[in-house]
């Protein structure tokens, strides 16, 4: 199944769908996006071609539930702090600590773009303007953010998805994580 013929047919529906939902056109673009890379990582793993459109609106719902979850933490680049309570399942706050403390060792410039584009949903254009730098400028420094926290967890942890991309189990290798 070919990624780019996915986003031709489906895109323009979706990114409507995601608009819906959340009101805000950087927010759906950014959604729509994450929607698109777990489409493409695990295509490979859908099972029945003919439930291709239920599959991908189904990543497309979880992602933006995802959003609205990550959207009742409150955080700032310096302060990162996971709420006392959570309905997570324990895989994911697991794995949420141990994000955490890889976010926090990000040198500062990283973080923050992580912390804000991430964990506080601000889209890459505001976070240009907050940080008074182009927006080509944001979009790298939030990928390279990305690459780092890649970095870290392949050399510390053990991370398994289901076919949606959701966190199914964590093991961590190291005492980075500190759980």
């Amino acid at each position: 199944m070919n990624t780019e013929k996915i986003w031709f047919d489906y895109n323009k529906d979706l990114k409507k769908f995601i608009l819906s939902k959340v009101k805000d056109k950087d927010v759906s673009n950014d959604i729509l996006q994450d929607v698109f890379i777990k489409v493409h990582l695990k295509i490979t793993e859908l099972e029945n071609k003919d439930k291709l459109k239920q599959w991908i609106y189904q990543i497309t719902r979880n992602t933006i539930n995802d959003h609205f979850r990550k959207n009742k933490l409150t955080l700032d680049a310096d302060k990162i702090d996971l709420p006392e309570e959570t309905t997570e399942p324990k895989p994911n706050r697991q794995f949420a600590k141990c994000l955490t403390s890889f976010i926090k060792s990000l040198p500062k410039k990283y973080k923050e773009a992580i912390t804000l584009v991430e964990l506080n949903n601000i889209s890459q254009l505001k976070l240009a303007e907050k940080l008074q730098i182009s927006y080509s400028g944001a979009k790298s420094r939030v990928q390279r953010g990305r690459e780092l926290l890649k970095a870290h967890f392949s050399d510390c942890c053990d991370v398994k998805t289901d076919r949606y991309g959701n966190i199914v189990s964590h093991k961590s290798n190291c005492s980075t994580c500190q759980i």
